[in-house]
């Protein structure tokens, strides 16, 4: 794998006997068909396609069998996310970030450049970083990247096992019906729905609980503690939307928005905050335990 200056990694493919083809740019277009030559050639004449030792080759370049290749993904146009990252925490195992609002974590769809790990690569030069978990673009808070590929597992497995305790903070409505109730555990059985953004729940034994404390009032809104017994996709939002209490500023719950893809509101954050993760580091043994700086305020809201 490679890293170009913006911290974006290189893609790898293997040109196998047993393939006839006139030049490099036809092996692309036959075993890429979702992407059309036009792209290809820009590729090519941008040097973004390589030798595994990082020399430029060219589109009409001889077809080599049992070679590797290397490849960058270019965007034409990218929105632009002007929030910055923090690290936390670095050491030779982990690296800690406190990740803004609208900023993905991965690239993927319209983001390359403008995600969480390829402006740590750029930053720190560690081209093995890669991400343990994730949370949502939408989502605010602390990430844990792993810097050495040989204990990427073991950390990863700590998510697997459930030996992270993750906690979160939501501004959301306050409901009088259910104040009474909090502190709680909600459970219940989250699945895909027929649009791919969408969780919903349904019939059948739980798979996700989560544990919902209240911390401030400010009506009609309020702040609350969230800790996730479990970690399927949007669980949190979906247990607030279930419980009458959407998070301030959802996109995807109770009702499904638009998608923004250039011309993005940021007056408009979702108010969920990754706040704190603690675990036992399986490398070092050492309890470790981490807080976002960022904080979520009820007081600065209308009424």
């Amino acid at each position: 794998m490679k890293v170009n200056s913006e911290g974006v990694s290189s893609s790898r493919v293997y040109l196998p006997a047993g393939q006839n083809h006139a030049c490099l740019l036809d092996f692309f277009i036959a075993n890429f068909p979702h992407i059309n030559q036009d792209e290809w050639e820009a590729r090519f004449e941008e040097g973004l396609v390589m030798t595994a030792d990082g020399l430029p080759v060219q589109a009409n370049d001889a077809y080599l069998p049992n070679t590797h290749l290397l490849y960058f993904r270019r965007l034409a146009r990218e929105p632009e996310i002007p929030f910055e990252e923090t690290i936390l925490f670095q050491d030779e195992h982990i690296l800690v970030a406190d990740k803004p609002h609208f900023l993905p974590v991965i690239p993927s769809g319209l983001y390359l450049h403008q995600t969480l790990l390829n402006r740590l690569k750029k930053k720190t030069a560690i081209q093995d970083l890669s991400p343990i978990h994730r949370i949502d673009r939408d989502t605010a808070g602390l990430v844990i990247f792993s810097v050495n590929p040989k204990e990427r597992a073991q950390y990863q497995n700590l998510f697997r096992d459930r030996a992270v305790k993750k906690v979160y903070e939501a501004i959301a409505p306050y409901s009088e019906e259910l104040i009474n109730k909090l502190p709680m555990t909600y459970q219940s059985r989250l699945e895909e729905s027929e649009h791919f953004l969408q969780m919903q729940e349904v019939e059948g034994e739980a798979n996700t609980d989560t544990l919902i404390e209240l911390l401030e009032v400010n009506n009609p809104w309020a702040r609350y503690r969230l800790t996730p017994g479990s970690g399927k996709k949007h669980q949190l939002r979906c247990h607030l939307n279930s419980l009458g209490i959407p998070i301030r500023h959802d996109q995807i719950y109770p009702i499904l928005t638009p998608y923004q893809e250039y011309d993005l509101d940021f007056s408009k954050p979702l108010q969920l905050l990754a706040r704190e993760v603690a675990f036992l580091d399986p490398i070092t043994g050492n309890a470790r335990h981490f807080v976002s700086n960022q904080e979520l305020s009820i007081f600065s809201l209308p009424s």
